[in-house]
């Protein structure tokens, strides 16, 4: 499990395009990596939107956005379009990101458990330090603080 001042895993995902991305591709620059359950699902598509509505906001903070979870890419670029989203969409196939980060969790619904991905951002700093952890996030207000929280850094 990843928490506030480690380093950041630098895992390997795939883009909408299929092209692989690492994290340390990234290093130089902020980052927000917020991983989410599911591409066109109510709770997801709102954190999208949201994140997408401050993309000028976060860029202008210094900040990339990246989304993760584990549809695929084909899944990604349709939800993308879909919705005119700003945030890169990347593809963790193999649960490998949401292992390193650890969250891949149980979770329940209907008294039914199952695993799945926890909603959960993280905002990395340009040396590939976590700066910040959100787990188990609420929605509304969410890329806001977010973006709070990338203004800070320098």
């Amino acid at each position: 499990m990843v928490n506030e001042q480690d380093a950041a895993p630098n895992v390997t995902l795939a883009g909408p395009d299929g092209a692989e991305a690492r994290l340390s591709d990234f290093l130089g620059q902020n980052l927000v990596v917020y991983f989410y359950p599911k591409d066109d699902t109510s709770g997801c598509t709102r954190e999208a939107q949201d994140f997408t509505a401050l993309a000028a906001e976060f860029e202008a903070a210094g900040a990339w956005v990246i989304g993760i979870s584990k549809d695929s890419p084909k899944s990604h670029a349709k939800f993308a379009e879909k919705y005119d989203l700003k945030v890169r969409l990347l593809t963790d196939a193999d649960g490998s990101a949401c292992e390193a980060f650890g969250v891949w969790t149980e979770k329940s619904m209907y008294g039914r458990k199952y695993m799945g991905i926890e909603r959960a951002t993280f905002l990395i700093n340009r040396e590939g330090v976590v700066e910040k952890v959100w787990r188990k996030v609420k929605v509304p207000g969410h890329a806001e603080a977010v973006l709070a929280a990338a203004r800070e850094l320098p």
